[in-house]
């Protein structure tokens, strides 16, 4: 083949930095998570039950915070990320949790930020709070998809809640419920959900495990400690 009918080489897409929230309730053997259905929509899994989550913004780098994430949790994250990003990912969770089912995982106060993004935090007093997150896993999208992310997966039990309202659908996520753990394979969920809900239920406690994380290597998707 020469040069001329050679054809172009297909520049790799960088995963863009993204993040999840698993709220869960019930004590363990009882435990529930909050999940929901992606609009038909969507061009990126349409119909499939997620958690909450997103892309991270450039509004969360300066996010008001009440309280930080946990040392292990951020340990863990800034051996892979700058510290700035790395929180940044922990408020993208909880943002997209605020925005896609109405829940807030904060405190009392106030934010000083005019930014839509924190508007369901200014409305009702409350500023977001990281301290109650843990790391679950990370999942980085393989190479030559239409799309990559680099997803951290957190979770929070829902005693982390700003209050008790109850959560609520909206244009990214339908059909919002509180799914036993046990029956959550029943829905029509996309395999990295599957590998996400095995790692929740290894590193639950009361016998927590080393957080691993899953990505592609040569062509196989490898599950390594993170």
């Amino acid at each position: 083949m020469n040069d001329e009918t050679r054809k172009p080489a297909v520049k790799a897409l960088r995963p863009r930095l993204a993040a999840s929230l698993i709220l869960t309730r019930g004590e363990r053997g009882k435990t529930e998570v909050l999940m929901g259905r992606r609009s038909a929509r969507h061009v990126f899994m349409p119909n499939k039950y997620v958690f909450p989550g997103g892309r991270v913004d450039r509004a969360d780098l300066t996010a008001p915070v009440a309280s930080d994430l946990a040392e292990d949790v951020f340990a863990t994250m800034t051996r892979i990320l700058p510290e700035r990003r790395a929180r940044a990912a922990a408020m993208a969770a909880v943002r997209e949790t605020a925005e896609e089912t109405g829940l807030l995982i904060a405190r009392e106060g106030s934010i000083r930020s005019r930014h839509n993004n924190w508007a369901p935090f200014r409305a009702s007093g409350v500023v977001p709070d990281l301290s109650a997150l843990r790391l679950i896993t990370r999942a980085v999208t393989p190479p030559g998809r239409s799309r990559r992310f680099d997803t951290w997966f957190f979770t929070a039990d829902a005693s982390a809640l700003c209050d008790d309202r109850p959560a609520k659908p909206s244009d990214e996520l339908e059909d919002v419920q509180w799914v036993p753990l046990a029956q959550t394979r029943t829905l029509d969920l996309p395999i990295v959900t599957h590998f996400v809900l095995d790692e929740l239920e290894r590193v639950l406690p009361p016998s927590p495990q080393p957080t691993r994380w899953i990505r592609d290597v040569r062509g196989k998707m490898a599950v390594e400690p993170l």
